[in-house]
C-alpha cells in the first residue's frame, strides 16, 4: 500500500484527514474515486471545498489540480455545488 503523502496534491494535513475517514492509501483513493472521498471527507469536515475536491483528482490523475481539464473542473463544480444545495 502506497503512503498517500506520496501522491501529487496530497500533504500531511490532507493526508491525515484521509486517514481519519478510513482512507489509508493510494490504492484505496484511487479505488473510491475523488467524489467519494469527498463525500465521506464532507462528512466530517464540512468546511473542505472544491479546490480539495480538484486535489484529490489531481492526485488520482497524477497531475497538478490546477492543470485540471476545464471540463474536468467543470463536472466537479457542478457535483461540489450539488452537494451545497
Amino acid at each position: 500500500m502506497s503512503d498517500l503523502t506520496a501522491m501529487m496534491n496530497i500533504g500531511r494535513e490532507m493526508a491525515q484527514k484521509l486517514y481519519s475517514v478510513g482512507i489509508n492509501s493510494s490504492e484505496e483513493l484511487i479505488h473510491l474515486g475523488a467524489k467519494q472521498a469527498f463525500l465521506q471527507l464532507k462528512q466530517v469536515y464540512p468546511n473542505v471545498c472544491l479546490v480539495h475536491l480538484y486535489a484529490l483528482e489531481g492526485a488520482i490523475c497524477n497531475i497538478e489540480f490546477n492543470c485540471l481539464p476545464e471540463e474536468k473542473k467543470m463536472e466537479l463544480k457542478e457535483f461540489s455545488d450539488f452537494l451545497k444545495n
